[in-house]
């Protein structure tokens, strides 16, 4: 129940609906048991012997609900005839049933007000908490599962916890006002009809036992199953390139049967316990003729009129109404809370990067980037190893080296997406961890080698870090980034949709789009992780012409795949097994004679 309130909580301020739905309910309650009631009335006016019977003395306590109305029915025959006595009692069943009826109504309303309003709290939170996730937690987890558990996962929430909130408030309500007019009608016959209860409470609890477990290994399924889609469609040129279209359905498939399975045998017990449930109220309510009956005919309950026990039986089988719609709740809530507890996990899930309490904001950049002694490591792997580098104001710093250096990690410390396992990292003289992240990302922009776009158009991909920008902004970006001229040969120009992640465009069209987003954000500092090292020869010498502009009276660290691209650096940094091996220009370098030189003789003996 704990993980029950806590998904509650996501409702606040949930008195702002609960007040006027605890009201309505109450009413639509009343009336409800009210229309039923005057069923035993209008048996007595319908079959009376006498028509003309004598009025009965007017019960003295208010709680006679029954002999009340009888009282009243029995005025109207008197006074106003049979007919009119009929009229009186049609009149107050319809004026009952309306009132019932639309106070359900407006319960309803409020009570789906705050279904949404708790899946909206419950969908915000849990998306705002995974875009404040740090980078590493994306590599560890199936990108579907997240998705599974964002989509999903809060959607069985609001279904079957947020949905037992109904159940929860009114059923009992209606319960207990049908459960008190049956003891005021016969205290002694109710009294024996409550004992059977709990054998039936008993029974759905047994069916109901394990749907908790079930349903946790459903939304984990659902979750591969979700991961599996993402990766076939994601890679499906590689699948089809390798004929391997048959092993990813199979794949599919086998998780896809699996999650059936689970489906099919929590449908098998949540199912089972309607009809489980509606045959033992059948059973209770023969029970319960059977006693009643059986005290009419033996004269054993003088105040237990036929009329009185035709209107007992009638409401001790609406008591199992709601009673069937309580156990139904329980047993559908099972796997409202296994899929709660996946979306809470996700919400529990805290960043590991977090801004200082006397982080302090910057927005200039002025001396130059410091790194004291860094070290990084993935789990048990060094990547980095007591790294010393210092980037001046103004200056380019490539990185080189074989695969698995420590480029990438080194390039990721600077704004901060990971963090280092010890050494400092300084801007301008302050430790970037007693930085605001925003305003140090704020400095930097990052062309990566894989171009990440948006399914949107190319004006809003460009626009993206500057949302307010015009239209001449946006096109000088492009300009600069050799892209204006392609755009304008689009089908809709600066306004057509690139498809998902830029599946529309070639490579270099998708890079240069990347590149331009950078330049219109225009930061002091830029951040180029192989940009160009997917890209034909002919692409290459654009997307470079474009950064040579981008670089151009700016800071920039350069990662390069081809070293052609970066002899003109004022200073090259050269990593191998995490640390700095060599330092300095391109002829430096090459006159030292060491693993730069062979990197160079390797390249240029591929490229003969």
């Amino acid at each position: 129940m704990k993980t029950y309130f806590r998904l509650l909580s996501f409702a606040k301020p949930i008195e702002k609906f609960a007040i006027p739905y605890f009201i309505a309910t109450i009413l639509s309650v009343i009336f409800n048991t009210l229309n039923l009631t005057l069923v035993a009335p209008l048996l007595t006016t319908l079959f009376a012997k006498d028509r003309t019977t004598t009025l009965i003395a007017k019960p003295k306590s208010f709680f006679s609900v029954v002999d009340t109305f009888t009282y009243y029915v029995q005025y109207a025959n008197v006074h106003y005839g049979l007919l009119n006595a009929l009229k009186f009692v049609c009149i107050a069943i319809i004026v009952a049933t309306f009132l019932g009826n639309l106070f359900r109504y407006v319960s309803q309303r409020i009570m789906e007000n705050l279904r949404i309003h708790t899946l909206l709290n419950l969908r915000k939170t849990v998306f705002n908490n995974v875009m404040d996730l740090h980078l590493g937690y994306f590599s560890n987890e199936r990108k579907g599962d997240i998705i599974s558990k964002i989509a999903s996962d809060v959607q069985v929430v609001q279904f079957s916890v947020t949905g037992t909130l109904q159940v929860v408030f009114k059923e009992p309500f209606q319960l207990i006002a049908y459960i008190v007019m049956l003891f005021l009608i016969s205290f002694k016959l109710t009294l024996f009809s409550l004992l059977v209860i709990p054998v039936s409470a008993f029974v759905i609890s047994r069916i109901v036992k394990s749907l908790k477990q079930q349903a946790a290994a459903s939304q984990q399924s659902y979750g591969t199953m979700i991961s599996y889609l993402d990766e076939a469609l994601s890679g499906i040129k590689i699948i089809k390139a390798f004929n391997a279209t048959s092993f990813i359905k199979q794949k599919f498939s086998n998780e896809n049967n699996s999650y059936s399975r689970i489906i099919r045998s929590m449908a098998k017990r949540q199912q089972m316990a309607s009809p489980m449930s509606e045959f033992l109220g059948v059973s209770m309510v023969a029970g319960v003729v059977l006693y009643g009956g059986s005290l009419i005919i033996n004269h054993q309950s003088d105040a237990l009129t036929p009329e009185a026990f035709i209107l007992y039986i009638i409401l001790f089988s609406q008591v199992m109404r709601p009673a069937k719609a309580i156990s139904d709740a329980f047993s559908n809530i099972h796997s409202g809370i296994a899929a709660g507890e996946r979306v809470l996990e996700l919400i529990d899930e805290k960043a590991q990067i977090k801004d200082a309490p006397d982080a302090v904001f910057i927005d200039t950049f002025s001396e130059s980037i410091r790194l004291e002694n860094v070290s990084f490591a993935y789990q048990e792997k060094e990547v980095l190893k007591e790294v010393s580098l210092t980037i001046p104001k103004g200056k380019n710093i490539a990185l080189v080296g074989p695969s698995g250096g420590g480029k990438s990690t080194l390039m990721d410390l600077l704004p901060r997406f990971i963090e280092p396992k010890s050494g400092r990292i300084l801007i301008d003289g302050k430790d970037i961890q007693h930085v605001k992240t925003d305003s140090l990302r704020g400095l930097m922009g990052i062309v990566n080698q894989e171009s990440i776009l948006f399914n949107d158009t190319i004006f809003n991909n460009i626009a993206f870090a500057k949302p307010n920008a015009t239209q001449a902004e946006v096109e000088a970006a492009a300009r600069i980034a050799n892209a204006h001229e392609f755009i304008l040969n689009t089908e809709n120009g600066y306004q057509t949709n690139i498809g998902d992640r830029g599946s529309k465009l070639s490579g270099g069209q998708k890079q240069r789009i990347s590149i331009a987003r950078a330049v219109l954000s225009n930061p002091p500092i830029m951040l180029l992780d192989e940009a160009t090292s997917a890209l034909d020869t002919e692409s290459e010498k654009l997307v470079q012409d474009a950064l040579n502009n981008l670089t151009k009276n700016r800071t920039s660290l350069i990662i390069a795949h081809r070293l052609s691209t970066i002899q003109n650096a004022d200073e090259i940094v050269v990593l191998e097994n995490g640390r700095i091996v060599e330092q300095g220009n391109h002829q430096q370098l090459v006159n030292q004679n060491g693993l730069y030189k062979r990197l160079i003789d390797m390249q240029t003996f591929n490229a003969d």
